[in-house]
């Protein structure tokens, strides 16, 4: 269908002067020209201008982000991983932190270089890519100091690898069934389903959880003293 910018504005609840700047930004196409000063916009719009505001509302993504992922877009923005694109960062929990290759990663925080190959090799160490080091992994590999300085396993930190794997295994199914059931009706669903899983409901869930468990463990010692 095509619209004209004031039933867009009334469709997308974005004011007219936003879209003209996403336009300008080259986030959305150029409407049609049908004569001067008429302009029709269609589907496409709406669908791009939705996901841009969600992007922005909800997951806190900025405009360069966004626009990276839309010049990567296929014809169709049927991609989960494209539509993934912003968000990438949050899922490496990475950003704003400074890199630092292996040799160098080691010396800055005075680590031993016998415990990385091993937690690299036990997949416990995870950086990003082969030679992006943070402050984030350096905190990993202390903390299984402090498990071994005490003469404990770090077999839980262990179990949260494998879960870890079976877990992201499971969104990677989920995704694909997303993509295999989309359609212009329920598009907007689904890659809010997608985001609000990933983003959202996981932290969620395994916080709570724990929160429970702990919180029933505290009420269980109270009532026994």
């Amino acid at each position: 269908m095509e619209y004209k910018i004031s039933e867009l504005v009334a469709k997308t609840k974005v004011p007219k002067s936003t879209i003209l700047y996403y336009i300008k930004e080259g986030l959305l196409p150029e409407a049609k020209k049908i004569k001067q000063n008429v302009h029709k916009y269609n589907d496409e719009h709406i669908e791009l201008i939705k996901y841009i505001k969600y992007m922005q509302e909800s997951m806190g993504s900025s405009i360069i982000e966004i626009k990276d992922a839309l010049k990567k877009k296929n014809s169709s923005f049927s991609g989960s991983y494209t539509m993934l694109a912003p968000l990438m960062k949050t899922l490496s929990d990475d950003s704003g932190l400074e890199y630092y290759k292996k040799k160098d990663f080691i010396e800055h925080f005075a680590l031993d270089e016998k415990l990385v190959e091993q937690l690299l090799k036990d997949t416990l160490l995870l950086p990003v890519n082969e030679n992006d080091f943070t402050k984030k992994d350096a905190t990993i590999v202390n903390l299984v100091e402090h498990f071994l300085e005490v003469g404990m396993p770090y077999s839980i930190l262990q179990e949260y690898i494998k879960h870890a794997k079976i877990l992201a295994s499971l969104e990677e199914e989920m995704l694909e069934s997303l993509c295999t059931i989309r359609d212009e009706e329920n598009f907007t669903t689904l890659w809010k389903i997608m985001f609000d899983t990933l983003f959202h409901a996981k932290k969620y869930i395994f916080n709570r959880a724990t929160y429970k468990v702990l919180f029933k463990r505290a009420k269980d010692e109270i009532s026994k003293s």
